[in-house]
């Protein structure tokens, strides 16, 4: 399945939204992307996860970890299919037994890909680096699905990541509009939202 079909089953299943949504952040945007649903769909839930694993393919990592809790789907997919061990972080850190944040087998100096779903001010994927980070786990690449173009992925990048995004927010709304799933006046309201609520500039 190609990106563009991916964003049409997204939008078929309701993963991606148009209206008036309160985001975390307080803002009311026109936009919402919800990729829990994904779970629901097994195929879909695979072909993400293929199209992320495709595009760091290149990269060189020995682990794999999802930012809780949206991409632990998407990573456990990738590591299966690709037989590439997983660890995972809590948001937590256990308050009993062993007192661990970081779940699975790793030793200090291995690589760990990081997997996110949605990137808008990249404060998950910087708690989740943290903690890998002070495992004595090399972070430098991270695999995202929807950039919502917000300056996280440019925050991340100056932090030293490589951020390798499937697609933005505006490739999204092109690809909805240009096969008229969505009108000309929902597709101009959402990207000049975008272009108005930068969080970092």
């Amino acid at each position: 399945m190609n990106i563009r079909s991916i964003i049409h089953k997204l939008f078929e299943i309701g993963a991606v939204k148009f209206g008036s949504f309160t985001l975390k952040s307080g803002i009311t945007s026109p936009v919402y992307i919800d990729l829990r649903t994904t779970i629901s769909n097994p195929k879909l839930l695979s072909d993400i996860g293929e199209a992320l694993y495709e595009k760091v393919r290149h990269c060189t990592f020995d682990l794999i970890c999802g930012v809780p809790y949206t991409a632990l789907p998407f990573a456990t997919v990738i590591s299966v299919d690709h037989n590439i061990p997983m660890i995972l972080r809590r948001k937590e850190k256990k308050e009993y037994g062993t007192g661990k944040q970081i779940e699975g087998i790793y030793a200090p100096g291995h690589r760990c890909l990081i997997i996110e779903d949605v990137i808008t001010s990249g404060k998950s994927v910087m708690e989740t680096a943290a903690s890998l980070l002070q495992e004595n786990l090399i972070v430098e690449d991270i695999a995202v699905f929807v950039d919502r173009e917000q300056g996280g992925a440019k925050h991340l990048a100056e932090k030293g990541f490589a951020v390798h995004s499937i697609c933005t927010i505006t490739e999204i709304v092109n690809a909805l509009r240009e096969d008229q799933k969505i009108n000309a006046e929902i597709a101009i309201s959402v990207l000049k939202f975008i272009k108005q609520h930068q969080l970092y500039v």
